[in-house]
């Protein structure tokens, strides 16, 4: 209704006179509503293509050296998507959500600081009672992936997902160390070219499978909901506030600065 309405302003406004006689208000509105839903869309895989190649292009080599010294190798990068808001009730905007009760991670006390900070309401738990917890109301929202919300059946009791990519979930294929260094060095190179080859088919996978459980949620009932440009601006100012109290709780202090500074060149050079 939202998106109708300011299509509705935008054929009243200044180009409402010019339109081709044979064209009638409601094809123009239909014409608009199309337009800001691809923009939605091309905005989120430009979000996710940023994100990607700043890990690939800048940090993975800082990223790699980090396991290795950990014990690890890392063979592949992938992702399983952005994860999104599920809800009792619809919410388009931060405020919306200022109220319910966040399903949070039990063993992450900084987060749960952070959100109280800035007015929500996290309820710590672990994985195995986010269903009876989102069933019972004990949580009306639950940040997750689409395939996890269909594969847990979340959605049945949150049948509200805002189509915000808040953040990716991304991942590593790893080797421990030692039986990476016990190979013989033919098939160390063969195991890195493998992973090379894998990790695209693994994203390219993954993000098929989010629009294919969005679809299936869809047919099941779940309300999908469109944030508006003015909803989408609250958000990014929103995020902006958390980087000071991200920075060096949840993330080391060096390597957020790195990470937005490679964010800050990347986009300067996309103008």
């Amino acid at each position: 209704d939202e998106a109708r309405q300011y299509a509705q302003e935008y054929v009243d406004g200044e180009e409402g006179g010019d339109q081709e006689a044979d064209v009638d208000e409601d094809t123009q509105i239909e014409q608009m509503l199309r337009r800001t839903t691809k923009a939605a869309e091309d905005r989120a895989e430009a979000a996710m293509r940023e994100a990607r190649e700043i890990r690939l292009r800048y940090l993975r080599d800082a990223m790699e050296k980090r396991f290795l010294a950990k014990g690890f190798v890392v063979l592949a990068w992938g992702d399983a998507g952005w994860v999104r808001f599920f809800s009792k009730t619809a919410a388009s905007k931060p405020d919306d959500f200022r109220g319910l009760k966040f399903f949070t991670w039990g063993n992450e006390p900084e987060q749960q600081t952070i959100m109280k900070d800035l007015g929500y309401f996290p309820v710590p738990l672990e994985t195995a009672d986010i269903l009876p917890a989102i069933q019972t109301g004990m949580v009306t929202v639950v940040p997750s992936t689409p395939y996890f919300a269909l594969a847990t059946q979340v959605f049945s009791s949150a049948p509200h997902m805002l189509e915000l990519n808040w953040a990716p979930i991304v991942g590593a294929i790893v080797l421990s160390r030692k039986a990476f260094e016990s190979m013989p060095p033919e098939a160390q190179t063969a195991l890195r070219q493998s992973g090379e080859q894998i990790g695209p088919i693994v994203r390219a996978r993954a993000r098929a499978e989010v629009d294919e459980a969005v679809t299936a949620m869809v047919k099941r009932g779940l309300v999908v909901t469109k944030p508006s440009a003015q909803d989408l601006k609250q958000w990014e100012s929103l995020a902006e506030q958390l980087y000071p109290r991200i920075r060096g709780k949840l993330v080391p202090s060096e390597l957020f600065d790195e990470v937005l500074a490679h964010v800050k060149a990347f986009r300067s050079q996309r103008r």
